[in-house]
């Protein structure tokens, strides 16, 4: 798993630049799914999904803690997670890397073995970290070459990406895949002993910006022959305008051309150092004899905008490239070199977990198994998804219904947005306002509206009162002294 990754970074996704022998491979041998999305385009809550196989709303998990402004930072102690029915059925579980799934209650705390890394990016001061570098003589952190922006009030912009004063044996990246590497080799041991079957995840910080790389990786790309976003276009004019304010916030608009370019240049030599690592691991399950036997699964907690509608990082925008995500799975036995064009989530993994254990996913509420498209059957399958999002640096409630062509974000605070995606692939065209769009709009807020209410998420409220999504058929007061208006309204 990574962090903030664009789908369209990798060559199996249709880079014909990008440097992803790996990732490719295990594309190429497994399932790549085309409409794998993640629930909510943002770490701390992808990642409780992941763990809990429910929608934000439900595990109620909705930011991360370092711009958190009131909501809760821990699952409660009894809340499900996959890994305990997986521990019960005598699994090894094991996490290396990024955890971001609580502050208070660790990987450990859910049954996880290695070493606990706080935060949301490479913990370059971790004593485990340095230990690994002192013992092999390697030098510590250090960069120079830093691009930043600047900000609306004139201060330094965040640091967007830097030149690593380090070999790539002593990056993170590198350290994470040995660590994982060593916790392989003494779960196979436990596998082939018949003892304990094994679940392990190996979980990169990057390529979340800021994009610090060694050199090699840094100037991998010819930044003169990358091309711009098409969305780089973006007016933000019929849109809410928050999105102008995150702009700003990231500062784009003060960055030369050839920095964004020379940006995206560098985030593909990070997805790169990351592939080269990736493929360590993969080389290592095959040296140890477990292909056959091991299940393969490639995904990230959400994309990342890297120039995308001017904006960089994620947040109040539910644009594709932040929520189409890359998503490969290989199961053994299954079918090489499928791809299918369901809509799928992150989420979806943890029924997927639990239904190779042979264990029951039912608590896994909003969760469906993947098994069957990976064996390349043919059920039936929802023809449309639902995202949501709560907030970063400030409370911010949507929610997202994609279709096959449109997709609908609700935006309580301003201005809705309908996006068709067949005619307006980068999405810079709002219509939601367009006269012609009322039946399209009106049929998918409706529907959004349907589903809302089927899971349970009470964000349905606004829509009863505010939107034309069909009769009232509760008393949206609650308060039970008025049963006329809302029954005349249902009939």
């Amino acid at each position: 798993m990574t962090d903030q990754h664009r789908v369209d970074s990798l060559g199996a996704y249709g880079n014909p630049t990008a440097s992803t022998p790996a990732l490719d491979e295990l594309a190429r041998t497994g399932t790549r799914f085309d409409r794998w999305y993640t629930p909510t385009a943002i770490c701390t809550p992808a990642r409780a999904s992941l763990l809990t196989g429910q929608a934000p709303f439900r595990h109620k998990l909705l930011a991360n803690n370092e711009r958190n402004v009131g909501y809760i930072e821990d699952l409660p102690a009894d809340h499900y997670a996959f890994t305990t029915d997986l521990r019960a059925a005598g699994y090894n579980c094991g996490l290396i890397g990024k955890w971001h799934a609580g502050t208070e209650r660790t990987a450990a705390d859910f049954g996880f073995d290695g070493p606990h890394f706080d935060g949301w990016h490479n913990a370059i001061d971790h004593e485990d970290y340095l230990a690994y570098l002192d013992e092999r003589g390697l030098p510590h952190y250090e960069i120079s070459d830093q691009i930043r922006g600047v900000l609306p009030n004139g201060g330094p912009g965040n640091l967007l990406a830097a030149r690593l004063h380090q070999p790539v044996e002593a990056t993170f990246e590198h350290y994470l895949a040995t660590r994982t590497i060593e916790m392989l080799e003494r779960y196979a041991d436990d596998y082939r002993s018949g003892a304990r079957p094994f679940y392990l995840a190996l979980h990169f910080f990057g390529p979340h910006l800021p994009y610090v790389v060694p050199s090699e990786y840094y100037d991998m790309f010819d930044p003169d022959e990358v091309e711009l976003p098409h969305s780089v276009a973006e007016t933000f004019d019929g849109k809410p305008p928050v999105q102008r304010n995150y702009s700003a916030h990231w500062s784009y608009d003060s960055l030369a051309p050839e920095t964004s370019r020379k940006l995206i240049a560098i985030s593909w030599g990070y997805v790169a150092l990351i592939d080269s690592q990736i493929g360590r691991v993969l080389e290592a399950l095959d040296r140890l004899g477990l292909v056959d036997d091991t299940a393969v699964f490639f995904s990230c907690d959400h994309g990342e905008f890297t120039g995308a509608h001017r904006l960089h990082d994620k947040g109040p925008a539910m644009y594709e490239d932040i929520y189409r995500t890359p998503g490969i799975v290989r199961i053994p036995g299954a079918p090489e070199g499928q791809e299918r064009d369901e809509f799928v989530s992150l989420l979806d993994c943890t029924a997927t977990f639990l239904d190779l254990a042979g264990l029951d996913p039912s608590n896994a509420v909003d969760s469906r198994s993947l098994v069957p498209l990976v064996a390349g059957e043919s059920p039936e399958w929802a023809d449309d998804l639902v995202c949501e999002f709560h907030g970063h640096h400030f409370p911010y409630p949507q929610r997202m219904l994609r279709t096959d062509r449109y997709k609908l974000v609700v935006n309580p605070d301003s201005v809705n947005e309908l996006y068709d995606l067949e005619l307006d692939p980068h999405e810079l065209q709002n219509l939601y306002a367009v006269p012609g769009s009322a039946p399209v709009r009106d049929a998918m807020l409706a529907r959004l509206y349907e589903l809302l209410r089927e899971r349970g998420d009470k964000f349905y409220h606004w829509m009863t009162a505010m939107y034309p999504v069909g009769g009232v058929e509760y008393d949206p007061s609650f308060s039970g002294f008025d049963d006329r208006a809302y029954e005349e309204s249902a009939t």
